[in-house]
């Protein structure tokens, strides 16, 4: 645990990873929320770190939700054309449906729990780790979202004047 963190500063990093469940009530509020705690503390190491971290992860959790929906496409347009046949199916009989006129019945119950499945367990991962992170930051330790790619990276330390110009007459 690092010590040189303040209680102010723990509670902010936990604020900022608990924020991004807001999604659940707000649109959006997962990425506008910690932005805005980060964004005003950006100043302090501790809070920057766990800012940066929890906006890449909300950015990583976006685009495997968006992987998911684009590789359920290819299958919904092979489907989509039954699913032109199951309408006049409907349409045709009033309230006399039978199984054999639902062509690939089961292709759309697969779809639609492959498609469940993945997306729940990204749920499910996504609670896991931003739990995780909470704890962590509460604790005064740093964290590292698991599967998360570094949208935003690290800010390199300013490079001074002086050591500017020793770097410029050594090359």
């Amino acid at each position: 645990m690092d010590n040189s963190v303040t209680d102010n500063q723990k509670n902010l990093g936990a604020l900022i990873h608990l924020s991004t469940f807001l999604k659940y009530f707000f649109p959006f509020a997962n990425f506008f929320a910690p932005l805005l705690l980060w964004t005003l503390n950006k100043e302090k190491a501790f809070v920057n770190e766990h800012g940066r971290q929890a906006i890449n992860f909300q950015l990583s959790i976006l685009l495997y939700a968006l992987i998911v929906g684009a590789l359920c496409i290819p299958f919904f347009m092979v489907f989509a054309v039954d699913l032109v046949s199951l309408v006049d199916a409907v349409d045709n009989t009033v309230h006399e449906i039978r199984f054999q006129e639902i062509k690939n019945l089961s292709g759309y119950i697969l779809l639609i729990a492959l498609a469940s499945i993945l997306l729940f367990g990204l749920f499910i991962f996504e609670l896991y780790a931003v739990i995780s992170a909470t704890i962590k930051a509460s604790k005064g330790e740093h964290y590292n979202y698991p599967l998360s790619i570094s949208f935003i990276k690290i800010n390199p330390e300013p490079v001074s004047e002086q050591n500017q110009s020793k770097n410029d007459h050594v090359s």
